[in-house]
């Protein structure tokens, strides 16, 4: 058994040949670039790009596989340079009758079956090649047709609120689909602005396996947020086994932000301004302090409305969640600082927990030092993100 960090949620910005997959995203994130960033700055083991449904991007693939860089592993996925497990996945968008929508991410264990998927889907969606398309089709849909591929299905994000399934579609996810098809659901993907002691107050959440990623949009946000795996070896088999809590292979911890830097945590109101306050008149609730409906929901809130219990009731399987606050976070850290740090200590994972602090001072400098200590002990204070902006590092 051997552990393996693993960031499920990665968008390919751009294929190797300039064209556009993800707007808006960063143009370096291709699939070997993601690769690199992955194995050699961020310190993972296992990743997620889930822009495979994309014809272009499995071009990019298929051409790393060609050059001896990629080699399909056994049980499914592929391995870079045997380091890394790359899984291929897709984020897909539904809509329920009334329009309202979520993303979920589907993952297929290699190019063949992924091009049966993406050949099917494209009957549903306009342009198959770009990212995170509309498949004109309702959440129990999408379940059947990737339970049909048997795919890994995993809701994405589940509590953001413009297109997730608590955030936009539903109280409880038995409303949208049938006991089978719950079944079908191998986890679910946190988000950036919940936690395992959020969702553990969901009681239909409580045969789910969490996963937390970081829905990066560019190389730096990579393994933000992460989970740590234990597997008998790096194939999407297992990786599916550990969902599934099957033999011996589970996941060992999450690693996430603080909830309280996640740019949805708290309710806002774009009219006057105002963060946490509460939202009152029904189904299109307006501003508690000025009336306007210019509001967006935090994540916060909402688990309020959709909690059974007060507190989380944790499943006995359920793994410790360990908060993580990135490099990028810390006031005053320049690229500059950044870069001298990699190239002395290897990867952000590195630097963010084994590093002595003695080690940092010598090459970012006292003040630097002195930052990632207090991270390290927790002594921090959040000014909380609401309405699209994340949270700030407050560090006393």
């Amino acid at each position: 058994m051997k552990q393996f960090f693993a960031d499920l949620h990665i968008h390919v910005g751009q294929t190797a040949g300039g064209k556009w997959i993800k707007i808006p995203s960063s143009r370096h994130l291709t699939v070997e670039n993601i690769l690199v960033e992955a194995t050699k700055r961020k310190g993972l083991q296992m990743v997620g790009i889930i822009d495979a449904l994309s014809p272009l991007v499995m071009a990019d693939v298929t051409r790393l596989v060609e050059q001896g860089l990629l080699r399909q592993a056994g049980g499914g996925g592929y391995l870079y340079e045997q380091e890394t497990l790359l899984l291929l996945g897709a984020e897909i968008e539904t809509a329920e009758a009334d329009g309202r929508p979520a993303h979920t991410l589907v993952y297929l264990p290699d190019l063949d079956t992924m091009r049966d998927f993406s050949r099917y889907m494209s009957r549903h969606i306009k342009n198959v090649e770009l990212s995170t398309q509309n498949a004109h089709m309702p959440f129990q849909k999408l379940v059947q047709l990737a339970a049909s591929f048997e795919a890994v299905i995993i809701p994405a994000h589940v509590f953001t609120p413009f297109k997730s399934l608590y955030g936009a579609c539903s109280e409880r996810l038995s409303y949208l689909v049938s006991d089978r098809e719950l079944a079908k659901l191998s986890a679910i993907e946190l988000g950036l602005s919940a936690d395992s002691d959020m969702a553990d107050r969901l009681a239909e959440l409580a045969g789910f396996s969490f996963v937390t990623n970081s829905d990066a949009h560019s190389p730096q946000k990579i393994a933000r947020e992460y989970t740590a795996f234990l597997l008998e070896r790096a194939d999407f088999s297992q990786f599916r086994a550990a969902l599934a809590r099957t033999g011996s292979n589970r996941i060992l911890a999450n690693y996430g932000l603080d909830p309280r830097l996640g740019k949805y945590h708290r309710n806002l109101c774009n009219a006057c301004g105002q963060s946490g306050i509460e939202l009152v008149g029904g189904p299109e609730p307006v501003c508690s302090h000025c009336g306007s409906k210019k509001v967006v929901r935090g994540v916060r809130e909402r688990i309020e409305i959709l909690a059974d219990w007060e507190s989380p009731r944790h499943p006995a399987y359920r793994p410790p969640y360990f908060y993580q606050i990135p490099l990028e976070f810390i006031p005053g850290l320049g690229t500059k600082s950044f870069s001298k740090l990699l190239t002395s200590f290897g990867t952000e994972m590195n630097i963010l927990h084994q590093v002595s602090l003695l080690e940092l001072e010598k090459v970012a400098g006292k003040a630097i030092a002195g930052q990632i200590a207090r991270i390290r002990s927790g002594s921090v204070s959040i000014t909380e993100g609401a309405g699209g902006i994340y949270g700030k590092l407050n560090i006393e």
